[in-house]
């Protein structure tokens, strides 16, 4: 097989790829548009706002990726954009904490809010190990298989302490900018006096295992459709 016959046959697989997720995320936006017609409420409109930040770290970690094809990582430009990837990350997998709203409503059944939720968490974990998957084959273009692994490893684990900020103290992505000293002070607060915030790590080593365990079985899924993938 020539090169060019190789590479049309992967942008073929790149193109089915995509023609599948955005498939799949309209379907979750069917269900949405569905129950709103339905119960004639927008009850849970924060669930499209959550799935759209949810597939920004993939627009970042695309970019970042092209990016490194020419030039080094070390460009303010590639920082940027892995700053902003590594920033907006948590936003893809906060959606399963959104369960916390699920309950009987009374304007549709529960299992058909419980299917809603179901798609929009998948769609935006999809995303997220995407663009994780993806910054994960470029360090391994840089650094020996067991840095790469613990190098994603830290950012799972930062997206998992990200998730409890969001979720029991409200905080944002983009507070980062907006507030930046309230947030380091819950944060410093909580590494300074560890014993006061228990619940602090018991939520983060519980998602830390979650992703892990995930993004781990995402990988060797991709690696088996891939042999070249190490």
């Amino acid at each position: 097989m020539s090169t060019k016959q190789a590479k049309v046959k992967v942008w073929s697989r790149y193109n089915r790829l995509v023609a599948a997720l955005v498939a799949s995320n309209g379907v979750t936006l069917l269900l949405f548009l569905m129950r709103s017609a339905e119960s004639q409420t927008d009850r849970y409109w924060f669930l499209l706002w959550n799935l759209f930040l949810a597939w920004l770290p993939l627009l970042f970690a695309v970019c970042l990726v092209d990016r490194l094809r020419t030039t080094a990582w070390s460009t303010w430009q590639n920082i940027i954009l892995t700053v902003f990837w590594v920033g907006l990350l948590p936003n893809s997998f906060y959606l399963v904490s959104d369960l916390i709203h699920l309950h009987e409503t009374g304007e549709v059944s529960l299992l058909y809010d419980i299917v809603m939720f179901c798609s929009f968490i998948f769609n935006a974990y999809i995303a997220g190990f995407m663009s994780v998957f993806i910054v994960h084959q470029r360090l391994l273009k840089r650094f020996a298989a067991k840095w790469a692994y613990l190098i994603i490893a830290v950012v799972l684990l930062a997206c998992s302490f990200a998730i409890y900020l969001g979720r029991s103290l409200r905080w944002n992505s983009w507070d980062i900018l907006v507030n930046p000293a309230g947030l380091i002070f819950d944060v410093s607060d909580r590494v300074v006096n560890p014993a006061a915030h228990t619940q602090s790590f018991v939520t983060t080593i519980t998602f830390f295992l979650l992703l892990m365990s995930t993004y781990a079985v995402f990988w060797e899924l991709a690696r088996l459709s891939n042999p070249k993938h190490k």
